[in-house]
């Protein structure tokens, strides 16, 4: 498949007139806006992040089809960082190359990082954050309905076959009975791959490991010594070295986070970390902007900035050399098959964390009846999301003020 035209409907002036500078100039700026939206109003985690993203460029402005939506869901699990705003950096580079791609990336992370700083300067001001929980018990149900609909739109995209209808359910018993979320999605795409090759061998039988060879060479020890020994230096090249090599969840997040910032450096307490953490998970946006509420707290505004510049600047890295080898996974019968099983264990870790999440929102009958009209509401419409995320909140916050 040829990656300019990969997911554009005919005649798009984003991919197909790129050389109008006008034309490609327009198409990068609604990229920006849309990212910048979805910023502001993406609260639930990467699957609820994914599931907005699937709502505003496949269902409602039809940029990229649900098979290439999924290839890169997909492509985006087997490189380390934050996976939903790696995908978010994709889908900018897929519409309107590598414009699209530092505008995708920036704005899908501006609003979280400034929404953090500010929460941050509340901290140290006056030693508590704002209370959330009121916005948060309305706008979770709505995210579930959001997840949950995404979820059912993928699933005839995803699951092309009994076999991966059967691997895909293996994989979320798996991550149910805590397998980690590296390996479930390793084991689905080797055994689809394996499948593959048993019912048609390919032609040879090498195996080039483009991407394994340098992922592995980013285990060990610290991959960013810092050579100056000042504070803001050893601030950046840490959440750097963390950008760099970091799989899995939030809380795997705050392990590496424990090791080097409580234990090694001293520079916080693990008080003040559980906070960052809670702060990342509250607030809209990628989680990892954790990082920016330590660097708050380590060294003001200027570590803030250089805590979040540090922690995502190797996801545009990673994204950047991964835009070619996508279409390379999908162009060949192995390699194929092998995405197809990424992608069916990547859905059903979707599917299992918005059953967690679930068990933790749907509380009452409240919580219950706001996700069911939710997800009514997104299957009979096309209403956009930040409508359901407002209203969510306004619940939320009229239920706190009246109990």
């Amino acid at each position: 498949m040829d990656e300019h035209h990969a997911g554009a409907p005919a005649g798009d002036p984003g991919h197909d007139r790129e050389g109008e500078p006008g034309s490609s100039w327009r198409t990068t700026w609604d990229v920006a806006l849309l990212f910048l939206k979805l910023g502001t109003i993406a609260f639930g985690g990467p699957a609820a992040h994914t599931a907005m993203m699937r709502d505003e460029l496949v269902r409602r402005r039809g940029w990229v089809t649900d098979e290439r939506f999924v290839d890169l869901m997909g492509a985006t699990n087997l490189i380390p960082g934050p996976n939903s705003t790696e995908l978010a950096i994709h889908l900018g580079y897929d519409r309107a190359r590598w414009r699209g791609l530092i505008a995708a990336g920036v704005c899908f992370i501006l609003p979280a990082a400034l929404i953090v700083t500010a929460l941050a300067w509340a901290y140290v001001t006056y030693g508590s954050t704002p209370a959330a929980e009121g916005v948060l018990y309305g706008i979770v149900p709505v995210v579930i309905a959001i997840i949950a609909h995404a979820l059912f739109g993928l699933l005839r995209t995803v699951i092309k076959n009994v076999w991966l209808g059967a691997l895909a359910v293996a994989a979320l018993a798996a991550y149910l009975l805590g397998v980690n979320e590296l390996l479930v999605l390793a084991v689905g795409a080797v055994l689809a791959a394996a499948a593959r090759l048993a019912r048609r061998p390919p032609r040879t039988g090498r195996l080039h490991g483009m991407l394994a060879a340098p992922l592995l060479t980013l285990g060990g020890s610290p991959l960013f010594p810092d050579p100056t020994g000042g504070q803001l230096a050893q601030l950046f090249t840490t959440m750097l070295k963390i950008g760099s090599v970091l799989y899995g969840s939030g809380y795997v997040l705050l392990a590496f986070l424990r090791g080097d910032f409580v234990d090694r450096l001293g520079w916080i307490t693990n008080q003040q970390l559980t906070d960052a953490v809670s702060i990342g998970q509250v607030t809209p946006g990628p989680v990892f902007t954790t990082a920016t509420f330590l660097g708050y707290l380590i060294a003001g505004p200027i570590g803030a900035f250089l805590a979040t510049v540090a922690i995502f600047l190797p996801s545009f890295v990673f994204v950047g050399l991964l835009t070619k080898l996508t279409d390379w996974l999908r162009s060949r019968a192995w390699t194929s098959a092998l995405l197809n099983g990424v992608n069916a264990a990547a859905l059903a870790l979707m599917a299992g964390v918005s059953f967690q999440l679930g068990r933790t929102a749907i509380i009452d009958p409240l919580t219950a009846v706001i996700a069911l009209v939710t997800l009514g509401l997104l299957w009979k419409t096309r209403l956009n999301n930040a409508w359901f995320i407002a209203a969510g909140a306004a619940i939320g916050l009229a239920h706190t003020l009246l109990t």
